[in-house]
């Protein structure tokens, strides 16, 4: 599912909700018929994996970064990275994994761009291995080219998942099962692409607006 809509219309403070980063100050939000207040907070988190904007990464193995743990599988480390577009398979033969990222305690430590610090936290996200995956614009540092290939594979890679995720370019929400429209705080549609686009309302106009920036070009 893809939420969209412009800037202020509500979207990540939907995701903040969803998380219970906030409270709902009226209505409730329910997990299997069941308010999520009711849950444990630490059993509800479980089972949400997340990735922000404002992602944060460490100094420390590249591994680690992406297990957020001092323990993890080496194997499904390359993997998740692999799927993220992170490692191409020449990396992989290097150790890549165990190299430290930045240079604040290791002088041989790699640095990493915009785009690949955030296939780093799209890799975090996949290794969690939890049941819902929720993306604040996953790949908003991205070229075109790098994201169009992991939406390519987005499929493959949330398997059985239900994966929710703000976007803002509305080209990547084709492959979408349901797309909700935010504007002002509210939903004011909901549907697959080729249904919104086929009729009159904000998202045409938003769909329109962004195509007509390619065309024109």
């Amino acid at each position: 599912m893809a939420l969209v809509g412009e800037n202020g219309s509500g979207k990540s403070t939907a995701i903040k909700l969803l998380c219970r980063l906030y409270e709902p100050q009226e209505g409730r939000i329910t997990l299997n018929g069941k308010d999520i207040k009711e849950y444990n907070l630490n059993q509800y988190r479980q089972l949400l994996s997340i990735v922000f904007q404002d992602f944060s990464l460490f100094p420390l193995k590249l591994s680690e970064n992406v297990a957020c743990s001092q323990q993890y599988s080496r194997n499904s480390v390359s993997t998740v990275l692999a799927a993220s577009g992170f490692a191409s398979p020449q990396e992989k033969s290097t150790y890549l994994e165990e190299r430290c990222i930045y240079r604040d305690y290791d002088a041989n430590g790699i640095e990493v761009s915009g785009g690949e610090a955030q296939k780093i936290a799209l890799s975090r996200a996949i290794y969690k291995d939890a049941p819902f995956m929720i993306l604040d614009e996953p790949t908003a540092a991205l070229d075109p080219q790098a994201e169009a290939k992991i939406y390519e594979s987005f499929d493959k890679i949330i398997a059985d998942k239900t994966a929710i995720y703000v976007s803002h370019r509305l080209s990547s929400c084709l492959f979408c099962h349901d797309i909700l429209v935010f504007e002002k705080g509210q939903v004011v549609q909901q549907g697959t692409h080729e249904n919104l686009s086929a009729q009159s309302g904000k998202y045409k106009v938003l769909w329109e607006a962004q195509a007509q920036l390619y065309t024109s070009a």
